[in-house]
C-alpha cells in the first residue's frame, strides 16, 4: 500500500540523488556475457536514476546500417571488434548513462582502459542455467549460431569471466524480477561511491 511505502521512497530517493550526484561526468557501463541481463536491466537503472540509456550494440548497427549478424558474417569477428571499440569511445564522452555493452566489449583492452577511466564497470554474473535460458528465446547471437551453442557458451564463460571480474561491482544476476536485479545495484553502487567519497576528502565534501 502506498503510505506503508512512503518512509523507504524517501530514503531510496536520497540515495538516487546521491549517486547521480557522485557520478559526475561518468557512465555506469553493465558488461556481461548475453543473456545476462544488459539491456532490460539497464533501461530500468536508467529509469530509476533518471539518466539517458544508451545500448552499445544499437548504436554500433545504427553506425554501420546493419545488424550485428550481418557485420559478423560479412567482415568477421575482427571487424565487428575494431568498430565496437571506436563506438564505446565515443558513447563514453556522452556521461552521465546506462551504458549496456556487448558480451565481448569489455575483453579488449582498449575499451576496458576507456570505460575504467570514463565510466564505472558493472559486471551482471550469470550462472550457465540461467544464461542458456535466456539467450534460446533469441536467435540474433552470432556467436552461438552453431550445433551445440552450450559448448561455446561454457567457452565463452572460462574465457571472459576471469576479465569481467575485474569490473568495479559485481552483481548476481539471477532468475528474478529486474525490480529486485536494479535494487541490487543501487545497493551496490551506493557502497562503493560512499567509501571512494570516504577515501577522498575533496569528494567527501
Amino acid at each position: 500500500m502506498p503510505h506503508r511505502n512512503a518512509e523507504p521512497n524517501s530514503d531510496r530517493d536520497r540515495q538516487l540523488a546521491e549517486i547521480r550526484r557522485s557520478l559526475g561526468e561518468k557512465s555506469l557501463v553493465l558488461i556481461g556475457l548475453m543473456g545476462a541481463g544488459k539491456s532490460a536491466v539497464g533501461r530500468r537503472l536508467a529509469t530509476s536514476l533518471n539518466l539517458p540509456f544508451t545500448d552499445a550494440d544499437s548504436e554500433i548497427e545504427a553506425a554501420a546500417g546493419q545488424s550485428i549478424g550481418e557485420i559478423f558474417a560479412e567482415h568477421g569477428e575482427a571487424y565487428f571488434r575494431t568498430g565496437e571499440r571506436k563506438v564505446i569511445a565515443r558513447l563514453l564522452e556522452n556521461g552521465p548513462q546506462v551504458l549496456a555493452t556487448g558480451g565481448g566489449a569489455y575483453v579488449d583492452p582498449e575499451t576496458r582502459t576507456a570505460i575504467k577511466e570514463h565510466g564505472i564497470s558493472i559486471w551482471l554474473k550469470a550462472n550457465l542455467r540461467v544464461l542458456m535460458k535466456r539467450v534460446g528465446r533469441r536467435d540474433n547471437r552470432p556467436l552461438l549460431q552453431v550445433d551445440n551453442p552450450e559448448t561455446v557458451m561454457k567457452r565463452l564463460m572460462a574465457e571472459r569471466n576471469p576479465v569481467y571480474a575485474q569490473a568495479d561491482i559485481t552483481v548476481e544476476s539471477k532468475e528474478a524480477p529486474h525490480e529486485v536485479m536494479v535494487s541490487s545495484i543501487i545497493d551496490a553502487l551506493s557502497a562503493r561511491l560512499a567509501q571512494e567519497s570516504a577515501g577522498d576528502p575533496a569528494k567527501a565534501q
